[in-house]
């Protein structure tokens, strides 16, 4: 056949590994007994269900006030790959290895240093839990409380956090808001086990929790034993118009505030590093449950973050986005009374990357997201975050509008489709 020994060789090997052939010692190679197929096709000619295709939706040319993005236009990249560089460079050793569940001791301490002097966090590098975003913090915390816990959610808020409770098929209950925050009366009647509140910009309402409430809410959680708040820090780096206030958790004298940060909106969505702090007595049942976990943050974005932040670099960013976003609001916001000429509201504008626009309408919220779409302006209204009490009601049309990732010179006319779409 003029085949060379070694491609014969070869091939038998091919065979052997796949398991089509077995060889028996000074006897040679036999062909295995295979069983042939059941009936099915081959899934070569298998076609995806319809209702499973996706597309790759490109939004070339959209208005976005989309609150979950950010303005990627003025990120550092160049200094970030540096601090990777410089990261890739000084930890070898760590990155061939399997590190800490919790995540690389070092970067837990820069963290712990850096939100004890920027949010009056009090906690050991021991206490933070490094993850790959805020969903699987989430479900570490519902494997360390009891499978009976009710959770309380704010009405209107987080729908993502509160869908993953759900599915996970816990019991949870929704507080309504009034001007301070979750309600706490209600909390008093309904007695639930574990809060989430996003008390320094509640999400989406904007609502900013006055100390007042902050100190009945530490109260109420110290007056029982399994009890606990998680409180989401989400976008606690930008405020507008006075300093930053503190965290829940620095107010927290009983240890019952798990707290949840994340560089999500300070730097980029896709870097997927969120923390939390978690009480001693919630650590020492992390350490039980977890201690063979594997982290799911990338360690070579730990150890860039870590350089980032011990550079100073991290604070410069900062200061310039907190300029830069408080500018595009303001512009915002000057636009939509402009335009609006009396019939808007503007709720929430004091922190954070969004704020709820109400108008004046006789038209539905889906009707008039349907027209923004179709002027392809990205928007999202109020109703995507009521969570459990879905009647509808006549009445103004709210919108959460994101200002991060718009540019100066397209929000005019962002405003302008805006209005086509609440009166045009």
């Amino acid at each position: 056949m003029k085949v060379s020994i070694n491609s014969v060789n070869a091939a038998y090997q091919q065979l052997l590994a796949e398991g089509y052939l077995y060889s028996e010692e000074r006897k040679g190679f036999f062909v295995e007994q295979i069983e042939t197929f059941h009936a099915g096709r081959h899934p070569a000619s298998l076609q995806l269900e319809e209702e499973l295709l996706e597309t790759d939706e490109k939004k070339d040319g959209w208005i976005s006030f989309s609150h979950m993005s950010v303005d990627t236009a003025h990120f550092p990249f160049k200094t970030w790959f540096r601090c990777e560089q410089k990261a890739a460079a000084s930890h070898t050793v760590e990155l061939g290895e399997m590190t800490h569940p919790q995540g690389v001791y070092k970067v837990r301490q820069t963290i712990a240093r850096f939100i004890a002097l920027t949010r009056g966090v009090k906690c050991h590098p021991e206490q933070i839990v490094i993850s790959a975003g805020t969903q699987p913090l989430i479900h570490t915390i519902q494997d360390l409380l009891p499978e009976s816990a009710v959770y309380a959610m704010e009405e209107p808020g987080y729908s993502r956090i509160y869908q993953l409770l759900k599915n996970a098929g816990k019991q949870v209950v929704t507080i309504e808001l009034d001007h301070k925050g979750m309600r706490i009366g209600d909390i008093h009647s309904l007695n639930p086990d574990v809060l989430f509140v996003t008390p320094s910009h509640q999400f989406p309402t904007g609502i900013i929790m006055p100390v007042s409430r902050r100190i009945q809410l530490l109260n109420w959680v110290s007056d029982g034993e399994n009890r606990y708040i998680v409180e989401d820090d989400y976008d606690s780096e930008f405020k507008y118009g006075s300093d930053t206030i503190p965290a829940l958790q620095s107010l927290d004298r009983s240890e019952k505030v798990i707290y949840i940060g994340t560089f999500s909106k300070s730097l980029l969505p896709g870097l997927r590093i969120s923390y939390m702090v978690l009480p001693q007595k919630l650590l020492k049942q992390y350490r039980k449950r977890h201690h063979s976990s594997i982290q799911s943050s990338s360690v070579m974005t730990q150890f860039a973050l870590q350089e980032l932040i011990e550079s100073g670099e991290y604070q410069k960013h900062i200061k310039k986005m907190n300029q830069i976003y408080e500018e595009k609001r303001t512009r915002l916001i000057g636009s939509l009374e402009k335009t609006f000429a009396g019939r808007v509201n503007i709720k929430g504008e004091s922190a954070g990357l969004h704020f709820v626009a109400e108008f004046e309408t006789d038209r539905p919220e889906e009707e008039v997201l349907e027209r923004a779409r179709e002027n392809r302006v990205e928007v999202y209204g109020m109703n995507r975050f009521i969570l459990q009490k879905k009647t509808k009601t006549n009445g103004p049309v709210s919108l959460v509008l994101g200002f991060a990732k718009i540019g100066m010179d397209q929000i005019d006319d962002g405003v302008t489709k805006l209005y086509e779409a609440v009166y045009g």
